[in-house]
């Protein structure tokens, strides 16, 4: 677990996520209406709600993506606030976008997040063999790619920064079901290296076993906060 020092020496255990009272806009509408969550070391948090509930702002804001219009809070020790770089270099981020450059190739790509994250780029033909993207493709601009080498690409460059925060929207999305069994086994092993990992998913019947915590969302707050025995149907 993340710790920091306080005055006089002391060791406080430090939650890797702390939110409180955020709102975030999403143009003049609150995208976030007043979150308050603790997240900790290891856990794995699924987040479920409808579409337009706030699933996707809250990792924005996770992620140091999205500015906060009120509220505060720290991600990995840094303030949400006047800290979002700090925040994009820690973090590793999955959503709708895959944050790929299309220019660049599969091989390129990961070295950029690879230096971006400031890790050894040693680790890119690791996290590639991880995601079982094939080595015909790796010198291939990612314009070329099929979408579903696209997200496995994606993925892979989660893995090559090796962060302490997972945050994952919609990760099954796209992939066949091979790509679709290594999200889950990518998930259960984070978890296991100590990582965090948030988890956005409609996919209920896939993802609520992969998880320690359920988070329920609507209207851009939480509403629901349960533990694995979760109802599968909620």
């Amino acid at each position: 677990m993340n710790r920091g020092v306080v005055p006089g020496g002391s060791v406080l255990a430090m939650a890797i996520i702390s939110l409180t009272g955020v709102v975030a806009l999403l143009g003049r509408f609150p995208g976030l209406a007043g979150v308050d969550l603790t997240v900790e070391a290891g856990e794995v948090v699924l987040i479920h709600g409808p579409n337009g509930a706030g699933k996707s702002t809250l990792l924005r804001v996770c992620a140091g993506l999205l500015r906060i219009e009120s509220g505060h809070g720290q991600v990995l020790g840094h303030d949400v606030r006047s800290e979002r770089p700090a925040i994009r270099r820690s973090v590793g981020l999955l959503g709708h976008d895959t944050a790929l450059y299309e220019d660049l190739t599969v091989t390129e790509n990961l070295r950029f997040w690879a230096r971006a994250s400031r890790v050894e780029e040693a680790q890119v033909p690791t996290a590639l063999d991880r995601l079982g993207v094939p080595s015909r493709i790796h010198d291939v601009a990612v314009r070329h790619l099929s979408a579903g080498q696209r997200r496995r690409t994606a993925l892979a460059a989660v893995v090559v920064r090796r962060p302490r925060l997972w945050l994952l929207d919609e990760p099954h999305a796209g992939l066949d079901a091979g790509g679709r069994d290594l999200v889950d086994a990518l998930v259960k092993d984070a978890s296991s290296a100590g990582a965090t990992v948030m988890l956005a998913s409609h996919e209920l019947d896939r993802t609520v076993d992969l998880a320690t915590r359920h988070l329920a969302v609507a209207g851009g707050m939480v509403v629901g906060d349960h533990g694995p025995e979760v109802d599968h149907a909620r």
